[in-house]
């Protein structure tokens, strides 16, 4: 056979009998995988600066994984916990509830995706508040489904079409400090994008009517963009002010992403409800809701749960990650990795004008392309070339953002130095060719 005929192959196939909606970035086939490489079914070695999107912060394929995976699925691997229960779904409700931030008692409840968390959460803020009204924000992702993508910000590809959208869905700005919605400028701003909060229940809806702001410490899909430090803090005193519940969306930024457990602790706020996903079990189906215990026991019972929820292959590999973050120090690794990236990053603005911002936080950054500094006109086709350029080269980039000229990093946090300096001079290649 030549050379890629393997991938032309399933390209073909995958046209036939796959649905064209669901598209890949890429052509590439994936063969195997491990730490923070990937080979493709021609051989190809890539080195993985996504991480399947932020999931496999532990790296591909963990022996510790891989053998909790391999103990579980030889007892059994489905009972439905609703049904007959079983000790690693408890297990894993416990180590999330001591690693979420807050020291009152806090209750778990394991799903399978990120959105069935983020739903779930929803649910439980309306059961618990006898209100419906649900705040996001601006550049917001909280998934696909329909009450995910109501709370999803951007149109295209998410949500167009697809109405209509759930009701009593609220948007305002993001403390988007490199484009603010208010035309200042921080820190004399004053964050005047956290007050305005107490304007929108003027303007939006009251907060009588608000069950819960629902927020990501960091936008994922929107484009890294990081609020200031006073942002988070303030927001949630307002809402505690009105008896609103705040939701922490720690989906992409847990689970060590930003070199703490999560994110909401580099502000010391304590989410009512903090919902997670990705890189909980390193690539298996699991989510969980996370939350004080007296509004998480608010539901009757029955009223929330799922047939594959906490499954127990996906449990056993959730605590095998847990294990792997405390034997390995997996967070002082992480807050490494972050110095190193921030480094480099600062260093390819300071070179090329088309690198308008270098935001996040830890090892969960980006860069913002622009056109031009001034005007800050979206690079999107640059954006694209580049990501393009680097693929090519055997590293896998991802872009995102409202306009989609922003590159983010979600390499896995166990990338060796010489993979992580083959990355990024890979990536300046690419830049240093780009119209500066």
């Amino acid at each position: 056979m030549k050379a890629s005929s393997t991938t032309d192959f399933l390209g073909t196939l995958r046209e036939t009998v796959m649905a064209k909606g669901n598209a890949s970035g890429t052509r590439c086939y994936v063969e195997r995988a491990e730490g923070a490489l990937v080979w493709d079914v021609e051989g190809r070695e890539y080195v993985d600066f996504a991480g399947g999107i932020a999931v496999m912060n532990v790296g591909h394929s963990h022996p510790k994984v891989v053998a909790a995976i391999k103990n579980q699925a030889e007892k059994f691997t489905h009972t439905c916990f609703m049904v007959l229960p079983y000790e690693p779904a408890v297990r894993v409700a416990e180590k999330l509830a001591a690693a979420v931030p807050g020291n009152v008692a806090k209750a778990t409840l394991l799903v399978n995706s990120g959105v069935e968390a983020v739903e779930n959460a929803v649910k439980i803020a309306r059961y618990a508040t006898g209100r419906q009204a649900i705040i996001a924000f601006e550049g917001a992702f909280h998934g696909r489904t329909y009450l995910g993508m109501s709370l999803t910000s951007k149109v295209k590809p998410y949500k167009f079409g697809f109405g209509p959208l759930a009701p009593e869905i609220h948007r305002m700005p993001y403390a988007y400090c490199y484009r603010c919605h208010f035309g200042l400028k921080y820190p004399d701003c004053g964050v005047a994008c956290a007050d305005y909060l107490k304007d929108f229940f003027v303007s939006h809806v009251a907060p009588e009517e608000t069950a819960a702001v629902i927020a990501e410490p960091i936008l994922g899909e929107g484009g890294f963009v990081t609020p200031p430090p006073e942002y988070f803090p303030r927001l949630k005193a307002i809402c505690e002010e009105n008896g609103i519940l705040f939701i922490a969306d720690e989906i992409q930024t847990g689970m060590g992403r930003t070199g703490t457990m999560f994110a909401m602790e580099h502000w010391g706020v304590e989410a009512d409800l903090t919902t997670v996903a990705k890189s909980l079990a390193a690539g298996m189906p699991l989510s969980a809701v996370v939350g004080k215990k007296e509004i998480m026991d608010a539901v009757h019972p029955g009223g929330i749960g799922g047939t594959y929820g906490g499954n127990p292959v996906a449990c056993a590999a959730a605590l095998a990650v847990f294990e792997i973050f405390e034997t390995e120090d997996l967070l002082k690794k992480a807050r490494a990795l972050g110095e190193k990236l921030r480094s480099r990053f600062d260093g390819f603005k300071e070179k090329y004008e088309i690198v308008g911002d270098v935001r996040g936080i830890g090892p969960m950054l980006a860069l913002e392309l622009v056109k031009n500094r001034e005007t800050k006109a979206p690079a999107a086709d640059e954006t694209k070339a580049l990501v393009k350029y680097c693929f090519d080269r055997g590293l896998i980039l991802l872009a995102c953002g409202g306009y989609g000229n922003v590159i983010r990093v979600l390499m896995p946090l166990v990338i060796t130095d010489d993979q992580l300096e083959k990355g990024l001079g890979i990536m300046e290649e690419g830049l240093a060719g780009l119209k500066k």
